[in-house]
């Protein structure tokens, strides 16, 4: 079985989004084994590049602003593709001060959901739902309309 990891910075302190992470990583966890790092945050983001770096696995995503948009059916396909050729995944996500370029230059791919700014907790949801999504479209179910 595939594993996907989330390898995020911070803690998220509603309860709200933390249910939302957990209902969808708990989706997920049929097509998947999932696993969510939190590291704490530090001063800047140079400071947290260390310790992201040495929990990121297999194929790496960094969300980036500046990466590459997919449509859910695109990233369905990657996602497709990285199984295919037995990688495991792990998503980074920065604190809400970004990731340090040698994070982002390090990553195997560059991930951007939008040229707009989202709350850093709220982007977890806002991952887990469409890493749960592309691989409902992989497996030809009806979740995606």
């Amino acid at each position: 079985m595939q594993k996907i990891y989330f390898v995020v910075v911070g803690k998220i302190k509603e309860s709200f989004y933390r249910e939302a992470v957990a209902e969808y990583v708990k989706r997920l966890s049929r097509f998947a084994k999932v696993e969510i790092k939190e590291l704490p945050e530090g001063a800047n983001p140079e400071a947290e590049a260390d310790d992201i770096l040495r929990n990121v696995k297999g194929y790496v995503i960094a969300l980036a602003v500046e990466g590459e948009k997919l449509s859910s059916e695109k990233l369905a396909v990657k996602l497709q593709r990285l199984t295919d050729e037995g990688k495991d995944v792990t998503f980074v996500i920065g604190s809400s001060c970004g990731l340090a370029d040698r994070v982002k230059n390090t990553a195997d791919y560059r991930l951007s959901f939008s040229d707009m700014t989202f709350p850093h907790q709220l982007m977890r949801v806002i991952l887990a739902e469409q890493v749960y999504r592309a691989f409902m479209i992989n497996a030809g179910a009806t979740y995606h309309k």
